[in-house]
């Protein structure tokens, strides 16, 4: 389907049925770990980027296809940032009339500091809002933001929620090697995580192909240190290796786009996951895509990962000619 995806495994979430509401790669952060590429341009207008409608009736069809307990989540989770899209609100809500199934939202929380998007992600069960950064310089160098979302909007917009949200409250803190799992910048971190109160704080380790080459997962002490400088509340959490659920799918080429698009994947993964396939015809699939220029395979960490197109990584700029072209949209809304 075009918008909705999976369900995936997910280590916090189960089984995770995903709803991508924005186009690749729509995003207001040109973070140096994202495992879409870099945002080209950065975009801090929202809009109405898929008709609510038509996510809403791929939702209802995805749900009417799966038995109960397949499902254990369904995460709003964009090819960029979901809150970019206008109508959020109003698809958590319609989420939650057609199902008990909770919903969370994975975010970066840059648009916290504007009461009517913290007002918006009020339904959902589970937020999980990212903070890599504890000091406005660092902030810049990991998260590279949108000029509008200065760091002091980005913090005071993550406290404001925390004190309104009643759901559970997961921040998100990517860990980089040599960038913030110094003791000084933990401390930060720690500082910063302390203000919002969160349920429980996510250390994250960059294991999908990062945009940057550099960057690199700290070592065994780095998450040690970290897990002793963020208290308590804070977890590791590793990749789930496991099978997407493919659907209705029958064409191992639409298969093969739906994955990588939202989720690059190593080439071994992503066969072990198009296995009703046979070899030859999965190996087929995978050199006509990267030749007519619909896919395409980068290396991070000696592993090869498969990728959408428009994903641009700035080493293999020499396949990517041309800029991913923008979408025109309709009822943008001015940001304050």
């Amino acid at each position: 389907m075009k918008y909705i995806y999976g369900p995936v495994p997910s280590r916090r979430l189960g089984q995770s049925l995903g709803i991508d509401p924005i186009p690749l790669k729509t995003c207001n952060w040109n973070c140096v770990y994202c495992q879409l590429g870099r945002t080209r341009p950065l975009v801090n207008e929202r809009a109405h980027y898929f008709p609510v409608g038509e996510i809403l009736l791929q939702l209802e069809k995805s749900l009417a296809s799966h038995k109960p307990g397949e499902i254990d989540w369904i995460t709003f989770v964009g090819s960029g940032e979901p809150t970019l899209h206008a109508g959020i609100g109003r698809m958590i809500r319609e989420v939650k009339t057609l199902t008990d199934i909770p919903v969370a939202v994975i975010t970066n929380g840059a648009l916290f500091y504007l009461p009517e998007i913290r007002e918006e992600l009020f339904a959902a069960d589970a937020v999980l809002p990212s903070l890599d950064a504890g000091t406005p310089d660092l902030y810049r160098r990991v998260n590279r933001p949108h000029p509008d979302i200065t760091f002091e909007r980005h913090l005071s917009g993550l406290i404001s929620f925390s004190r309104e949200y009643q759901g559970a409250l997961w921040p998100e803190v990517m860990l980089i090697q040599g960038l913030n799992d110094s003791e000084q910048a933990l401390r930060d971190l720690a500082e910063a995580f302390q203000k919002m109160s969160p349920d429980e704080v996510h250390i994250n380790l960059p294991t999908r192909p990062p945009v940057e080459t550099w960057v690199k997962a700290p070592d065994d002490e780095g998450i040690l240190r970290a897990l002793a400088i963020l208290g308590d509340t804070a977890r590791v959490v590793h990749p789930v290796e496991g099978i997407f659920d493919l659907g209705e799918v029958e064409n191992v080429v639409d298969a093969v786009i739906g994955i990588i698009t939202r989720h690059p994947m190593r080439e071994d993964q992503l066969r072990r996951t198009l296995s009703r396939w046979s070899v030859d015809k999965v190996s087929e699939a995978l050199i006509d895509l990267e030749n007519d220029g619909r896919a395409q395979s980068i290396e991070r960490y000696g592993t090869r990962f498969w990728c959408a197109k428009k994903s641009f990584y700035p080493e293999d700029a020499h396949n990517n000619k041309t800029a991913p072209a923008r979408q025109d949209n309709n009822n943008k809304v001015k940001l304050g």
